[in-house]
């Protein structure tokens, strides 16, 4: 199970096996009957006595007292790499073929020590290996495709570490890091909880285990000692590879071989209620499948999926895939992204940033430096995805780079990178998977840097906090870009923000007044987080609330394309209870007469009350007031304070 939720690097053991594996007859090119002695002995300790570390030193003294013979070094070759000593394998094949003509017998060596030197980043051997392998003129098409590519990898290394992006990548200090294996960072939109998946016993095959971590920012602005996330969520089961919402609150994570399943890893969610994880639900059949399923990235409010799949009907081995709640709350049938994101080799660990335009993978498909690099791609106003773009060196490297993670702000990377292994492992220790950091260069960036607005819900009356939905709409497209639910017991909300957007944010619950509010980012110089807490008024008579989405030309009362935004959503707030009255009021400032301002508010009111009969709400419900410059709510000595006096109003009759 383990090696399915960290997506296996390839077949190497299993090509490599052939030839260790099976009793073979001495080759006619050992002529000599010692060293053909010496063969037939090697191969009986390892088939027959089942002795491989005696077996080894055999194949030791046949290559030191023959070092001529190229075929013992590939059999001891596979027999180190059995035992999972790749760095002496690695030598063993190079001094091996090096002694032999570059023949059809020998072109699954050619691959295996191809994909062993892609491990350790040397190029010049990756480039002779599989360009040997490709004038044997194979018929394994999907080796050929990959063979082409791993040429077109050294080419794309040479070029990109010519030319580095960045600062080179460390290792996130202590006390994170401190096991072999962790993997899959994550972060909340606010930058201070990082999850992340440890795998236990990483050192003890089949003794190993996963579970959820998390790290929070302490009093210093470090991330503090990690602990596990909810005895709710990890268990004596295997649980990784977690995505979560921006606000904290919605979790899902890769589980293999749970009671219920519908495949051999499915997608697991789960909610923050207060302070505890409510029991993880199986996503089900419609975005499960019989296949695996792994990897997932949440959208910044945990309305949109994006994940890892083997399932068939793909363009390769694993594709992505993304899902989204429907409007009844169930998550939609998942789509395959399609070319040119997904290759006919492996795309995995999708990550989706806070700004939902820029999503970032790992793939052995497209020209890298290694066996997995990290690409980038945009989702443009038609819904089509960019050519993936690799993010060059340094942030990728000859190691298995995978699950990026870039913070909202656009400033830190947060990935995984498998180690090579490290002189004095012991072997068959597996590799070390740690979490890196960096700051992120320009051309690795999200195409838009996001922000967030964060705070609590109240009553406004008794101050108590209440569970409210969020939601945010760019006003100039009048789309639903986020929606997000208050807790239930704190209050609490999170809502991303993206630079360049102008929005109305609305807080509503049932049983009280519409909340509407304006953030305007589209020139804005400093875009920092917001710290902003929502009162809502009980839908009772003689409350009202602004309504900070309406919009006017100076001195006219046509209502601007803009506020069709706020406008439906009063509509939908009004047709919720049916048993509400209210008066649309019209303000102004003191600019003008008093005569000319009372009778602009009243146009004002009345474009209003006309909107909104019009999309069904019944005129018996309305009234439409003018109340001109009568009723400010500061004083008109700024023009700060005058725009504040210019509103339109909805109060309960």
């Amino acid at each position: 199970m383990l090696p399915k939720i960290l997506l296996p690097a390839g077949l190497l053991l299993a090509l490599a096996a052939t030839p260790a594996a099976a009793q073979a007859p001495v080759p006619a090119s050992i002529t000599d009957n010692k060293a053909r002695g010496l063969y037939e002995k090697a191969q009986l300790l390892y088939r027959r006595d089942r002795q491989p570390q005696q077996a080894l030193l055999v194949w030791n003294q046949l290559t030191e007292k023959y070092p001529d013979y190229g075929e013992p070094y590939l059999r001891k070759a596979s027999l180190l790499l059995t035992l999972g000593d790749q760095p002496k394998a690695l030598e063993a094949y190079k001094t091996g073929l090096s002694k032999l003509p570059v023949e059809a017998s020998h072109a699954t060596d050619y691959l295996v020590l191809g994909q062993l030197a892609s491990r350790v980043g040397d190029y010049a051997t990756v480039r002779q290996a599989y360009t040997s392998y490709l004038s044997l003129n194979p018929t394994d098409k999907k080796q050929v495709a990959n063979a082409k590519i791993q040429l077109q990898n050294c080419d794309f290394a040479a070029e990109a570490m010519a030319h580095p992006t960045g600062a080179a990548p460390t290792r996130l200090p202590a006390p994170l890091n401190q096991y072999r294996a962790q993997y899959f960072p994550v972060l909340t939109a606010n930058n201070r909880s990082l999850v992340f998946t440890l795998r236990r016993n990483a050192e003890q095959p089949g003794r190993e285990n996963e579970d959820l971590l998390i790290s929070s920012v302490d009093s210093t602005g470090k991330f503090g000692a990690p602990k596990s996330i909810s005895p709710e969520i990890n268990s004596k089961e295997n649980e990784g590879a977690a995505t979560i919402s921006g606000d904290g609150k919605t979790l899902v994570f890769t589980a293999c071989d749970r009671q219920g399943g519908v495949g051999n890893c499915d997608l697991y969610l789960s909610h923050l209620r207060g302070s505890k994880w409510s029991p993880p639900r199986n996503l089900g059949i419609l975005v499960n499948s019989k296949q695996w399923d792994g990897q997932p990235s949440l959208s910044a409010d945990g309305r949109t999926l994006y994940f890892s799949s083997n399932r068939g009907g793909g363009l390769g081995g694993y594709d992505l895939y993304v899902t989204n709640i429907g409007p009844d709350g169930t998550w939609t049938a998942p789509r395959n992204l399609g070319a040119p994101v997904n290759t006919p080799f492996d795309e995995e660990a999708p990550f989706i940033h806070a700004s939902g335009t820029t999503l970032y993978f790992a793939s052995n498909g497209l020209p890298g430096l290694g066996s997995s690099d990290i690409f980038r791609t945009e989702l443009s106003d038609k819904g089509e995805w960019s050519a993936p773009r690799n993010l060059g060196y340094p942030m990728n490297t000859f190691a298995r780079e995978a699950s990026l993670f870039i913070s909202s702000d656009n400033r830190r990377a947060y990935y995984t990178r498998t180690e090579p292994p490290q002189p004095g492992d012991a072997p068959g220790l597996p590799a070390p998977i740690m979490l890196y950091g960096s700051e992120v260069p320009a051309s690795a960036r999200a195409r838009e840097t996001s922000t967030y607005a964060q705070g609590r819900v109240f009553d406004a009356l008794t101050k108590k906090p209440i569970e409210a939905m969020v939601q945010l709409f760019d006003l100039n497209s009048n789309a639903l870009t986020q929606q997000v639910y208050s807790d239930i017991e704190t209050g609490e909300y999170t809502a991303v923000l993206n630079e360049g957007r102008a929005y109305a944010m609305y807080a509503a619950a049932p049983g009280y007044l519409l909340k509407s509010l304006n953030f305007d980012y589209s020139n804005r110089q400093k875009f920092d987080p917001l710290t902003l807490d929502i009162y809502l008024d009980p839908a009772k008579s003689g409350r009202s609330a602004v309504l900070n989405n309406l919009f006017f030309d100076s001195n006219q009362a046509v209502l601007k394309p803009r506020s069709r935004t706020e406008l439906d959503r009063l509509v939908e707030f009004l047709r919720q209870d049916a048993s509400l009255r209210v008066e649309v009021a019209g303000h102004t400032d003191n600019v003008g007469t008093p005569a000319a301002n009372l009778s602009l508010s009243q146009r004002r009111a009345q474009a209003v009350f006309d909107y909104l009969a019009k999309h069904g709400v019944p005129a018996t419900r309305l009234r439409a007031k003018g109340y001109g410059e009568t009723k400010p709510l500061a004083a008109n000595d700024t023009e700060a304070h005058r725009a504040q006096n210019r509103r339109i109003e909805l109060r309960i009759l």
